[in-house]
């Protein structure tokens, strides 16, 4: 069965890792929202913890220069693709090309993922005038 679009983002927004769920999060009492940064900083302080929370897989040659194909594969969502090169410490897709492959586990990603979102206070923020 293909994946068509409309099923994909069915799928992703019952994802755990769909961004949408943490828009409660970022809203303060003045309806402005906070954002996370978006830069390694929760992947670096954490990376030890998903490496010890991996499995070290054979790496199947379909997934050659495709890192998103296999993130759809091992976590049923796309958006991981960068993380899996990260942690196996790929540059680029053009290097994604490996023997083994280090896939941590789903429920150690959703853990970090606390971490990366954090609550800024209220008074931290500024208005923005559009």
């Amino acid at each position: 069965m293909s994946v068509l679009i409309d099923r994909e983002a069915k799928r992703q927004s019952k994802s755990p890792l769909d961004i949408e769920k943490f828009g409660d999060r970022f809203k303060t009492e003045n309806d402005y929202f906070s954002f996370p940064d978006p830069n390694l900083t929760t992947i670096d302080r954490n990376l030890f913890y998903l490496l010890r929370n991996s499995d070290e897989l054979p790496f199947e040659s379909k997934y050659n220069y495709r890192p998103d194909y296999l993130s759809f594969d091992l976590y049923g969502t796309v958006l991981l693709w960068e993380l899996l090169l990260y942690v196996n410490g790929v540059p680029s897709v053009e290097d994604f090309v490996l023997e083994r492959v280090i896939a941590p586990s789903l429920e150690s990603i959703i853990f970090i993922l606390q971490d990366s979102f954090p609550e800024r206070d209220v008074d931290d923020l500024q208005a923005i005038n559009w």
